[in-house]
């Protein structure tokens, strides 16, 4: 949750500095592995930070056993918390200073493409055997133009977080969580009448989380945040509307949403951790969360689909290269990330290990796979390795690769300011104006992407 956070606020501080292009990845295609005689040494960014002592120490073991499986290739980890600072981060893109293989967010890719900065790897892409094993969606974060620039470590898609326990108080099935808004809102209702301060759902509206549970929401009606060609916003639209009158509604006609507003993820987190919270929007990691900052219980938790289904908001973080690396260099950080990354069974794909290291095991996320025998075969050893009731979520996993999933839009951060205020208008005011809140937000965004040249 944090690393979205800061992701969407570096998106909006990408500049338009453009550091040098170096086309060591340009021309035909390379296919030929990394001679074994050839020394090569990478350094890798985000490894785990001391303070994170099992992450750590599995990523020890695995440089170990990578290196032993090629003594010629020599990695080095760079750590850092956290893996991405927006102070110094795009300081460092300009100067050149990123390591070979360098994190980043996904919400970022595509302005660091666009500047020059990342080195086109399509003609190594070989060196990868799981490549053409990754879901499209989260392939295509990384390709521009038809060319390969990196690959993912971590994604995600928003869903419903629900209490299940809180569903069997209020006579709800948490086998058959809502699928619509509309169910959403029915249930809602029946929760927040346990009454004891309990709220049936809950959204968020401060820090800009406002604007970027309603990109997500809005998705989930099938509508956009912005045009195709993302010059425009697009959010002033039916869709958009519906977002806001479902909110209004379960606030003040229902009452189901509870009269503290301007909420962020933390509060929304507590209430569901202290079972006084029915529903909110999230991803698979907030279970984690959940437990670990919240003293929560994993059988208390379920997770299901996006209501709607038309779409959802997906996001995640994986590595690009610096455009300065050799085609050496490309070749061992690809075989790096393929046995690190992206091999069920080993690496951070290690289930067995994670469990045994005392780490939670059986959350749906990462997905990095399409609907294949690898993306099976990832799943079945998740499931069988896992330590937390993996069945509570069942309706997202059987509907993960139906709804189809969208990036933040361009210029994110000041997008998400300019509707945070709209949120808070809609959840803080009985008289709120819809129309007239998208209308002066659409006015204010256009000019914003107008200024960014988006």
């Amino acid at each position: 949750m944090r690393s979205r956070i800061l992701a969407t606020a570096l998106a909006a501080a990408l500049g338009a500095t453009v550091a040098g292009c170096g086309g060591n990845g340009s021309g035909g295609k390379d296919t030929a592995p990394l001679d074994a005689g050839t020394k090569v040494s990478i350094t890798v960014g985000c490894m785990p930070a001391k303070s994170q002592a099992a992450q750590r120490k599995e990523w020890l073991e695995d440089v170990a056993a990578f290196q032993k499986l090629h003594p010629n290739i020599t990695v080095e980890g760079k750590d850092a918390f956290p893996c991405i600072d927006p102070n110094t981060f795009q300081a460092k893109l300009a100067g050149g200073q990123m390591e070979d293989v360098y994190y980043v967010y996904f919400t970022d890719v595509r302005g660091i493409i666009a500047n020059g900065q990342a080195a086109d790897i399509t003609p190594y892409i070989g060196q990868s055997k799981e490549y053409p094993n990754l879901d499209p969606a989260v392939e295509k974060v990384f390709k521009n133009g038809g060319k390969v620039y990196g690959l993912p470590r971590q994604n995600y898609s928003m869903g419903l977080f629900y209490n299940r326990t809180l569903f069997k108080k209020a006579g709800l099935d948490p086998e058959r969580p809502p699928t619509t808004w509309a169910e959403v809102r029915e249930d809602a209702k029946k929760i927040s009448a346990l009454g004891d301060g309990t709220v049936g759902y809950a959204e968020f509206s401060a820090k800009n989380q406002g604007g970027w549970h309603f990109a997500t929401s809005i998705y989930s009606q099938g509508g956009d945040m912005v045009t195709a060609d993302g010059k425009k916003t697009a959010f002033n639209s039916p869709q958009g509307k519906a977002v806001l009158q479902n909110l209004k509604d379960m606030r003040w006609t229902d009452d189901s949403m509870g009269s503290k507003q301007l909420l962020v993820d933390a509060d929304v987190q507590r209430m569901m951790a202290a079972g006084k919270l029915g529903m909110y929007l999230g991803a698979p990691d907030n279970a984690t969360a959940l437990v670990d900052q919240f003293k929560g219980k994993y059988e208390d938790y379920g997770m299901a689909p996006i209501p709607g289904s038309a779409g959802t908001l997906m996001g995640g973080d994986g590595y690009l290269f610096s455009p300065k690396a050799s085609p050496e260099k490309i070749k061992a950080g690809l075989m790096w990330l393929d046995y690190a990354m992206l091999t069920p069974g080993q690496g951070q794909l290690n289930y067995a290990r994670a469990a045994k290291d005392g780490r939670p095991v059986g959350i749906p996320q990462p997905k990095l796979f399409g609907q294949n025998a690898v993306g099976q075969q990832d799943r079945q050893l998740r499931a069988d390795a896992a330590n937390l009731p993996v069945a509570n979520f069942k309706p997202y996993e059987d509907a993960y690769g139906k709804v189809p999933g969208k990036l933040e839009p361009p210029q994110a951060q000041q997008l998400y300011t300019i509707l945070d205020s709209v949120v808070q208008a809609v959840l803080t005011r009985r008289d709120a104006n819809i129309d007239q809140l998208l209308a002066d937000a659409q006015k204010k965004a256009d000019a914003a992407l107008a200024r960014s040249g988006s």
